[in-house]
């Protein structure tokens, strides 16, 4: 099964939170009161209200979004362009959990497997799996209102959200990476739902991402450099010069599609993008941290080295990766869906060709 590396945990993990009356805790501070996204600390906490849209914008902007998924079906099928047009604009919050699962194709199937769920969390689960789930349970947002108590209920639904999984996908079964995307979809539904998402996202949208070997994630990291050829060259070149592969630096990227990466209005407004058009938007995040993190005036000579640079990529500038500079850098990427497509074509040719050569040389 492909393991997924956390960041490193202090021997005191077990307890994050629950000295949420500290005003530090191992150098993060944590707040009595959580921020508007249930943070009491950590990286993600943003005291700062958010710059608002009139509340007349966002109220006509809902009623659009209502009028819309009481008609989802004629929409996607017929003004797909306009689904798009307005999840590239940002969802409102408050309908954001009902649209999510519209996008994802989650509310169809729970309609169709309406007991699954249930059936599933009453099964014990292959052992191997259910304690590796009990192991990361701590690790995900631990300085987040709904997972700070041990054992508290965000806990519990995640724990019962990835044990079911296990068991619907016996082939996968648990990965590392698939508990940061369960713990997000649980801040934003009930547990049903968040466990169909997670179904759709893993299955379909990131297909083949937690299998073992990893091998669709290689291929996609392949693809990614190909595509940053032609966005950001002078990243490319140096990337390519000191031999640094794809995987050391886009896995948990692309596995946690950001979760562990940005900060969290960005993180939102990415999700709204990827639900609605697919995997192509992580690869567009992933590009534009790329070329304004490396591509900066001045930086690749601070990185003669891959150390330095792998650095700076897990460690971006904050300003790039605010919400509006990421939403208008990936509309100004010069890509169109024919540069995805060769590139895709062109990978896979390469892998097989590779694989061919293989072959015979073992022949």
């Amino acid at each position: 099964m492909a393991t997924y590396q956390d960041q490193p945990q202090d021997d005191d993990d077990d307890d994050t939170c629950s000295e949420a009356s500290s005003a530090v805790h191992n150098g993060s501070v944590i707040s009595t009161v959580p921020d508007r996204h249930g943070f009491l600390g950590g990286s993600q906490y943003t005291p700062e209200p958010k710059q608002t849209v009139p509340a007349s914008v966002v109220l006509r902007r809902e009623q659009k979004w209502l009028h819309m998924l009481n008609s989802w079906e004629k929409y996607m099928t017929k003004n797909y362009k306009k689904v798009r047009e307005r999840c590239r604009k940002g969802i409102p919050p408050s309908i954001r959990p009902r649209a999510w699962l519209y996008l994802c194709g989650g509310k169809l199937v729970l309609e169709q497997r309406r007991n699954m769920f249930s059936q599933l969390v009453a099964q014990e689960g292959d052992p191997r799996w259910v304690d590796d789930i009990r192991k990361d349970l701590h690790r995900q947002f631990p300085y987040h209102e709904m997972f700070a108590k041990q054992e508290g209920h965000g806990q519990q639904d995640l724990f019962q959200v990835l044990k079911a999984y296990s068991i619907l996908n016996s082939s996968v079964g648990y990965c590392q990476a698939q508990a940061p995307i369960a713990a997000f979809l649980l801040m934003h539904m009930p547990a049903e739902q968040a466990f169909w998402c997670l179904v759709s996202i893993c299955d379909k949208y990131l297909a083949g991402y937690y299998s073992q070997g990893m091998e669709t994630l290689q291929i996609d990291g392949d693809i990614l450099f190909g595509l940053l050829k032609k966005v950001a060259p002078n990243v490319y070149k140096h990337l390519k010069k000191q031999k640094v592969e794809p995987i050391l630096y886009m896995t948990e990227w692309f596995l946690c599609v950001f979760t562990r990466t940005l900060p969290w209005d960005t993180i939102l407004r990415v999700w709204d993008m990827f639900l609605c058009e697919g995997v192509k938007i992580v690869f567009k995040v992933a590009l534009v941290l790329l070329k304004f993190s490396l591509g900066r005036p001045g930086v690749l000579k601070k990185c003669p080295s891959m150390y330095e640079t792998l650095e700076v990529l897990r460690n971006p500038p904050h300003h790039i990766m605010e919400e509006e500079f990421v939403v208008r850098q990936i509309f100004r990427l010069d890509l169109t869906e024919e540069d995805f497509e060769y590139e895709h074509q062109r990978q896979l040719a390469k892998r097989r060709a590779a694989q061919e050569n293989g072959k015979r040389n073992r022949r």
